[in-house]
């Protein structure tokens, strides 16, 4: 069981108010559309119906951080784990299982269905990682994150995650052979991780000040900083995904841009802002270690839970039908994933591989076309063959995977 933390060195009456109006802050945002949406039932305008759940899913998002890390105080660590890794893809879940599941009904949605997984995924590496290291590098002047060496096993799951996805554009289709195989390879990753060395988490903010409380009024808080924003979540995520649509179709806009990238960046955007904070205070280990292990998370039970709820919903099983943008969204995203893992294997980021990664994700926003995304895939398949030709890199994907899985076998 982990310890509580000791008493914050910062208890100044600055830093307890900062701390507040934060906690105060995140909970307005996802207590604002329970009270607008379930209690008042206000009459709303398109924009205010697309804003507001965006905003409660934000601030759900942050909420539902500070609870999981409370919890580890609470429950065991293999426990504590397992419960983390659900929590962490929960807001991005709550959109992606509304599509899928309007999707067995409405063949419309089909096209949107994967549509927040790809972007979430590919915001992760394109912006995410890059992102660390580049405010890493503004701070301190250093050019390169070393990664842990325990992080082998989330690069060897997101490794064997990647291989399997490159077959779903060739099938055109999710099933629940899929949800079986990327689910299966979760909770591989889940028990081999329980077995491993597991640090005290390091509170901050918020979670260090609601530690202090008497255990029983600790427990409280930890319980309703789940209730509170899962509900929120859970009543914002059909309004949200359906105003982005008719908003997209009012104003114009490709309906599939803004499901794929607006609804992850609501989501992403307190995990970020976590990863921003680790880097400006000299840890972007830790930082760019939180944004690996959340894509091990979405690229394995995210992707994998699409075809059960499409079948669930539909009430017979049946698998969910790719299209052609689908198959190329997901054909790039993996191609993006194998660059990626490559450019880890050998525990080091470097400035030159985070612009690369970020220049790269830039391009399918100046050239928006079929074509260039095919491209732009091939492009990070041939730029990652141009790394294995370096006898240094081949030895570090093969130490990857040797040492990531001895260092996880019992």
């Amino acid at each position: 069981m982990t310890r509580p933390p000791r008493r914050p060195t910062l208890s100044q009456p600055l830093a307890r108010l900062r701390d507040g109006a934060v906690f105060a802050a995140a909970l307005a945002l996802a207590g604002q559309w329970i009270v607008v949406h379930a209690v008042l039932h206000l009459p709303l305008g398109p924009v205010a119906e697309t804003i507001l759940p965006g905003l409660a899913i934000f601030g759900s998002a942050a909420v539902l951080s500070w609870g999981a890390e409370l919890a580890q105080l609470e429950i065991s660590q293999a426990l504590a784990l397992a419960f983390l890794a659900l929590v962490a893809v929960l807001p991005e879940y709550a959109v992606d299982m509304y599509l899928a599941w309007k999707a067995a009904h409405d063949p419309s949605y089909i096209s949107f269905a994967a549509a927040n997984m790809t972007g979430a995924n590919r915001l992760l590496i394109g912006v995410g990682w890059s992102t660390v290291l580049l405010v890493y590098w503004w701070s301190s002047g250093r050019r390169a994150i070393v990664v842990k060496p325990q992080q082998r096993l989330e690069l060897v799951t997101l490794m064997v995650a990647t291989a399997y996805a490159f077959v779903l554009p060739l099938k055109r289709s999710l099933s629940l052979v899929d949800t079986v195989c990327f689910i299966a390879l979760f909770a591989w990753y889940i028990r081999c991780a329980s077995r491993g060395h597991v640090e005290e988490p390091g509170l901050a903010g918020p979670p260090e000040r609601i530690a202090l409380l008497p255990r029983r009024w600790r427990r409280l808080v930890t319980v309703l900083l789940f209730v509170l924003p899962a509900y929120a979540i859970f009543i914002s995520a059909e309004p949200f995904a359906d105003g982005l649509l008719h908003n997209a179709r009012r104003l114009g806009i490709e309906e599939f841009i803004l499901i794929q990238w607006l609804a992850p960046l609501a989501s992403e955007s307190p995990e970020f802002i976590i990863a921003i904070i680790f880097a400006l205070r000299g840890n972007p280990t830790a930082g760019l270690g939180t944004l690996i292990s959340s894509k091990v998370n979405q690229w394995t039970l995210l992707i994998g839970m699409l075809p059960l709820v499409y079948s669930i919903s539909g009430g017979h099983i049946m698998p969910m039908p790719l299209d052609g943008r689908q198959t190329e969204e997901i054909f790039l995203t993996a191609a993006q994933s194998v660059l990626a893992l490559v450019i880890l294997a050998n525990l080091s980021f470097g400035l030159g591989e985070a612009l690369l990664l970020i220049g790269l994700f830039i391009l399918q926003f100046v050239f928006p076309t079929p074509e260039i995304r095919v491209l732009l895939a091939g492009g990070y398949l041939v730029i990652t063959a141009g790394y294995l030709l370096h006898p240094g890199f081949r030895r570090s994907v093969a130490d990857l995977f040797r040492l990531g899985w001895r260092s996880h076998q019992g």
